[in-house]
């Protein structure tokens, strides 16, 4: 099988449904995710020791749906069933609650770092952020299956609580911008 199909050598490519010019809002939505999913193939090669197990298995099951939220987009013709939903939207949730339990309470911002594979999750979350901007500005203009965008703003939430998680199992201390204000309050009587 030849990987190279020349139906793109004039610029367009295909979406379920029809084919589009291959900077279209909707192909740069779909593309900057699976720029997303490079960075969290790279950040699990960093991830595979037994004390990260967990992590590395959450991130793999996370390329998967990274692929789903691309396929998603990537369909405009009616009909045809969507693979995102919002059972994935609360499973996120659930691990990042989980994730911010497990380490030490915050009040600032902090500086993306520490660990290689904190860096690189940071990394991921910032693409994550424009991949969400991208999915924005597509829904003023398209409809597109909103649990593809819930699930985009959850994820950088995520990998937020990740990144701090893995410095955390590290006894890497985060590092808190320091000319930021106290931004962050917990609720604790």
């Amino acid at each position: 099988m030849k990987i190279y199909t020349k139906t793109g050598d004039k610029g367009q490519t295909s979406l379920v449904g029809k084919r589009v010019d291959k900077d279209h809002l909707r192909v740069e939505s779909y593309g900057t995710i699976d720029e997303v999913n490079t960075i969290v193939g790279y950040a699990m090669t960093y991830l595979d020791s037994e004390d990260t197990k967990d992590l590395y298995e959450s991130l793999q099951k996370i390329q998967h749906e990274l692929f789903d939220c691309g396929g998603d987009l990537a369909v405009v013709k009616e009909g045809i069933p969507f693979k995102t939903t919002e059972k994935m939207v609360e499973d996120l949730e659930k691990l990042i609650d989980e994730y911010m339990d497990a380490t030490p309470p915050l009040e600032k911002f902090i500086l993306p770092g520490g660990s290689k594979a904190a860096a690189i999750i940071h990394q991921a979350r910032a693409v994550t952020r424009r991949a969400e901007r991208n999915v924005v500005s597509l829904m003023k203009q398209e409809t597109i299956h909103v649990p593809v965008f819930l699930y985009l703003n959850r994820l950088s939430d995520y990998f937020f609580a990740l990144a701090r998680v893995i410095n955390t199992r590290l006894n890497i201390k985060d590092i808190e911008y320091e000319r930021g204000a106290i931004v962050f309050r917990t609720n604790k009587k």
